[in-house]
């Protein structure tokens, strides 16, 4: 049986410390629900005491869900050594946790506060009083504990000396500025298990040397009965513990037990991407786009054989599925996977040819995704694999200063021309309305819904070059994403929306073909 591990994630207090990130009060409680409620996550820190009024209301509303979902002892804010203050506020919001943000190290306290560690102990046991006589529980934060402990351990231990009989949850070690290394950091820890074998100890680590995760392993191993992470590593300077990956590591690497729900991992990753606005970079482990793509054709025939390039980071553990990409590395083991999926079946010099296609591609740094191999063999072998059954004959789009932005399209859809003419708050937007005006009003159907739009320079491009657009679509429970080069930002999403249509519409064709048979 392995060792059990509590988690407290603190994306909605650290990690909106991360610069250019506040989130509004109703994401916080959205995010906070798929915390404790989706994932499992144990705990979760929410903010700190007396930033704001509408940090107060955030504060509010979530322990108000978390109490009539029976959650609220997982909920705890971020407190100070301030008497009365912090406790009342944190009180006022229904919040029944405060975690007690206190001096790690002597530098801190002497030249920061200028008290000794007598004094700082005793203003620490008043605000502690304070809490146990509203019945709030307490956790303390060291600050500056991984200092404390290089420079002055013996001010940490007489803090901790202090402070153990005051009927404290959790003593929290922070590695406030990420200066520890795995090994510093198994001596510091062991020190402080050896010395107080009773107390509870949880580890805060910061990358600032890229080193977070590495040190979370340590801490498990060095005896650390809990981890604190944020969701996407988010945090100040160079962030916090990605819980994604601390999740992953303590499962495989130490054999852990933690109660997180991992097939909600992604969904979770994106929708705080989303309210943060800062993109999960593609090779992020776990969450990254392209972190369960196989590139190279040698791993696509090995995991055809025997599965021969696969760990136990199995994509659908993370509610994920593997791609295999196609480009000029991809070889044809890539492509008859692809080609599988799609149930296109090709002899060995179709597939030949279409490879060397794709490989021409791959030249010119263009992407080439699942969606996009039909038309691809549709033009190396010169007959319909698919039909284009939605073809735009013209449009025009056009914007002037102080007008709004204004479409004017001719859309073919399965022989019958539809025109159009939209205004939005640009081209591209303009564009969108008039076909999701034809599809809604003219033919009485659903239009899918654009979840994510990104435009960048190919890999090596340059800006007076080619542009590449890639637009994720959602459309009756699956994700779709279309992409397309050209030199112009509107004419490239506009050719990734064609192609996304002729998707769409190749389904409904099908589905209309079998209600004709039943």
């Amino acid at each position: 049986m392995g060792t059990a591990i509590e988690i407290l994630d603190t994306t909605l207090r650290e990690g909106e410390q991360t610069s250019g990130v506040s989130f509004m009060p109703h994401e916080k409680l959205v995010i906070a629900r798929s915390l404790l409620q989706d994932l499992n996550v144990d705990r979760i820190e929410v903010a700190s005491a007396r930033v704001s009024d509408g940090e107060r209301e955030a504060v509010t509303n979530i322990c108000r869900w978390a109490r009539q979902v029976g959650k609220d002892d997982r909920v705890e804010v971020l407190g100070f050594v301030d008497g009365c203050q912090s406790v009342d506020w944190i009180h006022s919001t229904g919040c029944r946790t405060i975690n007690l943000l206190c001096k790690g190290s002597r530098r801190h306290c002497e030249e920061q506060l200028g008290k000794t560690v007598e004094e700082h102990v005793a203003d620490i046991r008043e605000v502690i009083n304070n809490a146990h006589d509203k019945g709030m529980g307490v956790n303390v934060y060291l600050e500056d504990w991984s200092g404390g402990m290089k420079s002055s351990p013996d001010y940490v231990f007489a803090l901790v000396d202090g402070l153990q009989d005051c009927g404290i949850l959790r003593f929290m070690l922070p590695d406030t500025l990420g200066i520890l290394n795995p090994l510093d950091l198994i001596a510091h820890m062991r020190r402080m298990r050896k010395r107080y074998p009773k107390l509870h100890f949880d580890f805060h680590a910061h990358n600032d040397y890229d080193l977070a995760i590495s040190n979370v392993l340590a801490a498990v191993f060095a005896g650390c009965q809990g981890i604190h992470t944020t969701v996407n590593g988010l945090g100040e300077r160079a962030g916090n513990a990605p819980l994604a990956s601390v999740q992953a590591i303590l499962k495989d690497q130490f054999h852990a037990l933690t109660n997180i729900d991992e097939s909600r991992l992604n969904e979770v990753s994106r929708l705080v991407e989303g309210y943060s606005g800062i993109a999960i970079p593609p090779n992020r482990p776990i969450t990254g786009s392209h972190v369960f793509t196989q590139v190279a054709g040698v791993h696509a025939d090995g995991d055809n054989k025997a599965g021969l390039y696969q760990n136990d980071l199995i994509p659908e553990r993370f509610g994920r599925r593997r791609e295999y990409a196609m480009g000029k590395n991809s070889g044809k083991a890539n492509i008859l996977r692809n080609l599988k999926e799609l149930g296109l079946d090709l002899t060995p010099e179709q597939t030949r040819r279409v490879t060397e296609r794709i490989i021409e591609l791959g030249d010119k740094k263009e992407l080439v995704t699942q969606e996009d191999l039909p038309y691809i063999v549709n033009d190396v072998l010169k007959h319909a694999t698919q039909d284009e059954r939605v073809r735009l004959d013209s449009y025009m789009v056009n914007t002037s200063y102080g007008l709004r932005p204004v479409a004017s399209i001719r859309l073919n859809v399965n022989g019958t021309v539809y025109e159009e003419t939209a205004t939005g708050d640009g081209q591209y937007d303009a564009f969108v309305r008039c076909i999701r005006h034809i599809y809604r009003e003219k033919l009485g159907r659903q239009f899918p819904w654009l979840s994510n739009y990104t435009v960048t320079i190919p890999p090596g491009g340059r800006t007076d070059a080619l542009v590449q657009t890639v637009i994720e679509w959602q459309f009756e429970g699956k994700t779709y994403r279309t992409h397309a080069l050209d030199a112009d930002q509107t004419e490239a999403a506009i050719k990734a929306t064609i192609k996304l249509l002729n998707i769409i519409e190749d389904n409904y064709g099908i589905k209309e073909n079998l209600k004709r048979t039943i």
